[in-house]
């Protein structure tokens, strides 16, 4: 009785949220029945499969490639193994042909084929991706081709009604409805750029890269994961904004890559606590910044320690991703206005977006057992490395003295001889102080662990 009764309320809130000329069709009695049909048979055109072919080498034990046990044991060559992969795109542009999908769709493909509703096959060319963001753009010959329009994902509300288009485990196109259950997810640890529109719209594996679009048939996010204990769907869906995914886009098709500047500040979320120790009204919004950069854009704005930024660009920033997320997608020589609040005043800075500074050094200089391994200066705005000062190993050889010494790809060296490291600069210093011993501090992930050297 219940589920009956929550089938007919949910029908209605969708007859009720269709636009007029929706052209619903007609019972028996002349009544109007609610129906997402008309809708569809508009939408679904432009949603694509994509299937993916890679070659990869099959994996085995190094010794098996020495040339003492090739020449005596006659070993066969590696073997070679195809893998496919399934997903969803959506066309985005019918005159040029280019589809929105995601990067882990595509990614490592070696032959990318597009199926479309109608039967019609296409191979892909692959126009560029962004990981961090985890969109791609792919062309195929615009013959006669459906498009999806866009939305303003600004404009989108928690309770508005949604529906998913795409091809979940291989099945062939299939769509499924809900609401839109949260805006503004991030912190999930699924991109480096996370501001997600959260749906109870079945999204299941297949789905990525698919149409989430709103009752006018408008394109308003990319499906793009779920969060699932089992792999099945529990009613938590993420999708990727379209304008967040349609920012990337222009830049790809543009320069066939994203080129990231850097604002050169850190922020944090302004909590109730802080907005107290700074005097503010406990419902004060924005991202308190507890860095800035030396000779950074931020810097050379004036913007300071404590300052509570409100909005960058007019996009209000309740938290520090937002901050984040709003730099991340500007381009390289772009300005920023941030509204700032400063010791009870409210004004406007403006900062250049520039190229990020990523200094490496031979860590081998430091130490002859961290032969094989870089250090470089932490991106101050990449959340994947938290509020952590230090150098972060951002290259290491496999079999040199530094891995053999167990360091890591990514750990983060936080002091050198007792002496805390900010950057790379410090580092150098502490290696000209030619040191018989080196003893460093390590953060991996969660685990803090010391290594000393002789």
């Amino acid at each position: 009785m219940h589920t009956y009764r929550h089938w007919l309320i949910f029908n209605l809130l969708i007859l009720l949220s269709l636009p007029v000329n929706a052209g619903l069709p007609f019972a028996a009695n002349g009544q109007q029945l609610p129906s997402l049909a008309p809708i569809l048979e508009r939408s679904t055109p432009a949603v694509v499969n994509i299937l993916t072919r890679a070659t990869i080498q099959t994996q085995r034990n190094p010794l098996l490639d020495d040339p003492f046990f090739k020449h005596f044991f006659n070993l066969q060559p590696q073997r070679k193994q195809e893998t496919q992969g399934l997903g969803s795109g959506v066309i985005v542009d019918a005159k040029r042909g280019y589809i929105l999908t995601n990067n882990h769709v595509i990614k490592g493909a070696d032959i990318i084929t597009v199926s479309l509703q109608d039967g019609r096959k296409f191979d892909a060319k692959l126009i560029g991706t962004d990981p961090d963001t985890d969109i791609a753009v792919l062309k195929i010959d615009p013959d006669h081709l459906t498009a999806l329009p866009f939305a303003d994902s600004e404009k989108l509300r928690v309770g508005d009604f949604v529906v998913a288009i795409g091809n979940p485990f291989g099945l062939g196109q299939t769509v499924t409805s809900g609401i839109i259950s949260a805006l503004d997810r991030s912190g999930l640890g699924i991109g480096r750029f996370e501001d997600y529109i959260q749906t109870d719209a079945s999204i299941n594996q297949g789905n990525s890269g698919g149409a989430l679009i709103d009752l006018r048939g408008q394109l308003i996010g990319i499906n793009n994961a779920i969060y699932s204990r089992s792999g099945g769907n529990i009613g938590i869906g993420f999708a990727i904004p379209i304008n967040m995914a349609r920012e990337i886009m222009g830049q790809l098709i543009e320069n066939g890559s994203i080129q990231r500047g850097r604002l050169g500040a850190q922020a944090q979320d302004l909590t109730q606590e802080l907005a107290k120790a700074f005097n503010l009204n406990p419902d004060t919004h924005g991202a308190v910044v507890v860095k800035v950069i030396p000779e950074s854009p931020a810097d050379k704005a004036g913007l300071k320690v404590g300052d509570v930024v409100q909005k960058a660009n007019q996009r209000v920033v309740n938290k520090a991703d937002d901050l984040h997320n709003t730099i991340g997608l500007l381009r390289l020589g772009t300005k920023v206005n941030l509204t700032v609040l400063r010791n009870g005043r409210k004004f406007v800075i403006t900062a250049k977006i520039s190229r990020s500074k990523t200094a490496k050094i031979d860590a081998g200089k430091i130490h002859k057992r961290l032969s094989g391994a870089k250090f470089s200066n932490i991106v101050e705005d990449n959340p994947a490395y938290g509020k952590i000062e230090g150098i972060v190993i951002s290259e290491i050889q496999s079999r040199s003295p530094a891995a053999a010494a167990g360091l890591r790809k990514g750990d983060i060296i936080t002091k050198i001889n007792q002496q805390t490291v900010h950057n790379t600069t410090e580092a150098k210093k502490i290696a000209a102080a030619k040191h018989r011993g080196i003893r460093l501090s390590i953060a991996r992930g969660r685990t803090a662990l010391t290594l000393v050297l002789q």
